[in-house]
Formats: structure tokens, C-alpha cells, sequence
């Protein structure tokens, strides 16, 4: 399905959430192009190999934009685009230029850390500092408010597409990732992932268990999937995570190994 297939998008956006939104929307049919400074995206160098594999999926240009020539051309670009992603604070758009360039009918989605404050430093782990999800002295394992952040930007790309189709006018929004992530934390806010909290200890057959050669992760919350658990978590400590595997797909349980 590819419903974008006749949308331009110029991706200002770098770190993670510019090149998951410019791939994401380029999967969806747009024809994306992603513009770097002379010293390329910092995620380029930060996971090249991640970089690579998204990128794969839209055209680069390098442009200077601190330099007269490079936001004419930008101006040129954004003339004939559809959609134009930023991630850069206010100031910094002004610097770019952007303000001399008329973005009316452009659906501009605007990535900033924080939209009641955009003009405040951050990064992912601040943000989750915030959100609360993270446990001290460990280091987050996903980056939920910067994919959160960049999927949020595509809802709205694709929500001010439609929006212009109906008025013939283009808009802005901003999406913050310290909003993103605090959407993230929702369910931490409402006890569910909470210590003792229904996902999170509070449920026998939802948990986490060693077997004799490794972990597995039980998510058998729903009674029929719980009826089939009865008399068998005190078998996951017996058992290699192979066998216990074998049986959860003869049962119909929902058992992944921890990986």
C-alpha cells in the first residue's frame, strides 16, 4: 500500500527521529528527499549501519545551509514539495533561513524537544528521565521517545495531507518527544506497569521465568490462555526453553524466549 505515492517530502530532521520519519513516509509512497549539513546527519556516525538501512529508502543532498546558494536551493525544493520535516529549535530555523522562505503550503511537521518549551536542550534520555521510565543506574534499551516522536510526526504528515486536500491550504504543527515519550509512559502513569501493577508482577502468568537453559516471557493474561498455564509454571524451571517452546505451540499459549 502506497497512498503517499504522489507527495514530496523534504526532510530537514536528523538523529533518529528525522530518519525514521523520512523512511517511514517513503514506505508509504512518498518520494522523500533528506537534507544533510556538509558534515552529515550525527546519526550517520552515531549507527552507521542503522543510518544505512534507513536511508536506503530515500534520496540524500547535502546542502550548507548557513550559506546564501544553499537555502536558495532549499527554497527551490520546497517550492514544488507536499510535506517539509524539521527537528531543529526555533532560533535555529531562523538562522537556517526558513522564515524567508514562504512554507504556506507546505504541511510542515516540526519535531522539537519539548513543544511548551522548544527552545530547551534534550535528548531521548532526558525526556524519558522525565516520563519516568527509567530504572537508576540502568540505561534505556529503546529510545521510546524517539520513535514515538517520529511516528507521531508521520500521523501528522498524513493528518495535514488530508487536511490540506479538503482546504487547499497548507499548515504547521509541532510534536515534542518529551510529549512522545511522556505518551509512552501512559501506561507506568496508570499503575498497569507499575511495580506490583497488573504487567508487572501482579498477574502470575505474565512474567518472566527462568528455564534451565534460559528465560522466557509468559503473557498468558486472558483466561483460556491462563487455564491452559495451571500446574505449569512450576514446570518452567525443569524445563529447557526448547521444550517449553515446543509445548506452548501445541497449547496455543503465548510464550517467547527472552533473547
Amino acid at each position: 500500500m502506497q497512498p503517499l505515492i504522489h507527495t514530496t517530502v523534504i526532510n530537514l530532521a536528523v538523529n533518529l527521529p528525522g530518519p525514521w520519519a523520512a523512511a517511514r513516509l517513503s514506505q508509504l509512497g512518498a518520494h522523500v528527499t533528506s537534507i544533510e549539513p556538509p558534515g552529515g546527519d550525527p546519526f550517520r556516525h552515531i549507527a552507521p549501519e542503522w543510518f544505512a538501512e534507513l536511508s536506503s529508502h530515500y534520496d540524500l543532498l547535502t546542502l550548507d545551509l548557513k550559506t546564501a546558494d544553499g537555502v536558495a536551493k532549499l527554497g527551490e525544493l520546497l517550492a514544488s514539495a507536499d510535506v517539509l520535516i524539521t527537528s531543529h529549535r526555533p532560533s535555529a530555523l531562523t538562522r537556517m533561513g526558513l522564515d524567508t522562505i514562504d512554507l504556506s503550503h507546505l504541511c510542515h511537521v516540526d519535531i522539537v524537544g519539548d513543544v511548551d518549551n522548544p527552545e530547551h536542550p534534550g535528548h531521548d534520555l532526558t525526556y524519558q528521565a522525565e516520563a519516568g521510565t527509567l530504572t537508576p543506574p540502568h540505561l534505556p534499551k529503546v529510545l521510546l521517545g524517539d520513535l514515538m516522536g517520529a511516528e507521531q510526526a508521520v500521523s501528522a504528515a498524513l493528518a495535514m495531507l488530508l487536511e490540506k486536500a479538503r482546504t487547499g491550504r497548507g499548515s504547521h504543527t509541532r510534536i515534542g518527544l518529551k510529549q512522545a515519550a511522556l505518551d509512552a509512559a501512559t501506561p507506568l502513569r496508570y499503575g498497569i506497569t507499575a511495580p506490583g501493577g497488573l504487567l508487572n508482577g501482579g498477574v502470575d502468568n505474565y512474567g518472566l521465568y527462568q528455564a534451565k537453559d534460559g528465560w522466557v516471557a509468559v503473557a498468558a493474561l486472558e483466561p483460556h490462555f491462563a487455564s491452559r498455564m495451571e500446574g505449569r509454571l512450576g514446570w518452567l524451571s525443569s524445563a529447557t526453553v526448547t521444550e517449553i517452546l515446543d509445548w506452548a505451540r501445541k497449547e496455543d499459549v503465548p510464550i517467547s524466549e527472552v533473547t
